[in-house]
């Protein structure tokens, strides 16, 4: 069994100085902490991977090729591979699980 602590991994990531950190690969899928500050600016480029976020805290606005929703602590929200996303309006601290099938990277 695998399990993690969500204050940990942000406190990991938080130290490694990065806005993502990747806690789990396995075969199928890789599963990370990404971290946006309000008003940061979000870098993303499409993946080659599909993705499900859960937001664990925070609140933004997420655009998901032309469409746009409100995303704040309980959204699960599904981003095919290839479609260009990104987060934006970021008024509260965001910190999203980020799961990807297959692998990222």
């Amino acid at each position: 069994m695998k399990a993690f602590r969500l204050d940990e991994l942000e406190a990991e990531r938080a130290a490694n100085d990065g806005a993502y950190l990747q806690f789990l690969r396995e075969r199928n899928m890789s599963v990370g902490l990404y971290a946006l500050d309000a008003g940061d600016f979000d870098p993303q480029k499409p993946h080659s991977q599909d993705e499900v976020y859960l937001v664990v805290s925070g609140r933004a606005s997420l655009t998901i090729g032309l469409e746009t929703t409100q995303v704040a602590r309980g959204s699960v929200v599904y981003v095919p591979a290839g479609v260009a996303h990104k987060f934006h309006h970021i008024t509260e601290d965001l910190r999203v699980v980020v799961v990807f099938s297959p692998p990222e990277g």
